[in-house]
């Protein structure tokens, strides 16, 4: 498969009649594609996949889904998130190699992170060698296999949420404010959940979440250990809402997992969304998403009392930051 053809997966969507959008940019100006299937009114769900370049099985997955979903009666009470390729530049490194790039420095800084091998299949990182998904700020470089300096996987990058495309990953889960969120990944079929910190009344909500995940999917549900930085990590620690990483494909598979291993994937998946959906709206009255913003101005308050001039200012400035990250990424594709 080719980068060009994974995206032609995702573009042909639109051919079925679904409406996409943009999510975000990639360091290399590439569009973060995304659709939403059923009410905006209600609890909302958001699935993103692709957030590791190797990985990028997972976007496929998410068009599957995207496509069973479209027009279904099913999906009411609320509505459904697809960002379906976080790493739209990872995927195209690991897909196409380097040869598009038109900089000989950024191609000669990769093929330095990749031992000097032109092969690229393995790569997880984005084009600035960042792995995104320990990039956020949730913990960021507690994880047990956290690396401090650049590389084709791992890379923790040089401070919290400094890529591109966690930080629009970030904007669109705030402008959204889902109830649930899932990523997915490769391999070994498995579901984690929770993060260190996370109350136990968070914990047992999540948890039993979880559990009608596992029971579906046939994959055991895992308490997170030893791993943070990640999308899930901050929803949780952020947001406080369930958070869910569903590590797709049997752990004998090798990376990258081939597309003729889609089909027994999403047969297991595909009805994920609608319960999560489901469970959005069952759980609604112990889901309270806490936008990060409000709670600093909370713990601001607390401690140095009311400033209603600096209050105002940060609030005007948030504002403008998220009419812009609308203006900008939220386009129609």
């Amino acid at each position: 498969m080719t980068y060009q053809e994974l995206e032609n997966q995702i573009v042909g969507l639109q051919d079925e009649g679904l409406e996409l959008f943009n999510a975000g940019k990639s360091v290399l100006g590439k569009n973060i594609l995304a659709t939403h299937v059923g009410e905006y009114s209600g609890p909302q769900v958001l699935i993103q996949g692709g957030i590791h370049a190797r990985e990028y099985i997972t976007a496929l997955l998410l068009v599957e889904m995207a496509r069973n979903l479209h027009n279904n009666d099913s999906v009411k009470g609320g509505g459904i998130y697809f960002v379906f390729l976080t790493n739209p530049d990872g995927a195209q490194i690991c897909l196409d190699g380097i040869d598009f790039l038109n900089c000989d420095i950024t191609k000669n800084y990769l093929l330095s992170a990749n031992n000097g091998s032109t092969d690229f299949s393995q790569y997880k990182a984005n084009v600035n060698l960042v792995d995104l998904n320990t990039n956020f700020d949730a913990n960021w470089g507690g994880g047990s296999q956290n690396v401090f300096c650049p590389a084709t996987e791992d890379f923790v990058g040089f401070y919290p949420n400094s890529e591109r495309e966690v930080q629009s990953l970030i904007d669109f889960t705030l402008n959204t404010k889902p109830s649930i969120t899932i990523s997915y990944h490769t391999k070994g079929n498995v579901i984690y959940y929770g993060f260190e910190g996370e109350s136990e009344e968070n914990i047992a909500r999540d948890q039993s979440i979880g559990e009608s995940f596992s029971e579906l999917t046939g994959y055991p549900l895992i308490l997170t250990e030893n791993s943070t930085g990640g999308y899930k990590d901050w929803c949780i620690q952020k947001l406080t809402i369930p958070s869910y990483t569903f590590e797709v494909g049997d752990e004998s598979l090798s990376h990258p997992i081939g597309v003729e291993s889609l089909p027994e994937i999403y047969n297991r998946n595909k009805d994920i969304p609608l319960l999560a959906l489901q469970k959005a709206i069952e759980y609604s009255k112990q889901i309270d998403f806490q936008d990060p913003f409000v709670q600093n101005i909370d713990r601001e308050v607390k401690t140095n009392g009311f400033n209603e001039e600096s209050y105002c200012a940060r609030l005007l400035c948030k504002l403008n930051r998220r009419s812009a990250h609308r203006r900008d990424n939220h386009s129609r594709w």
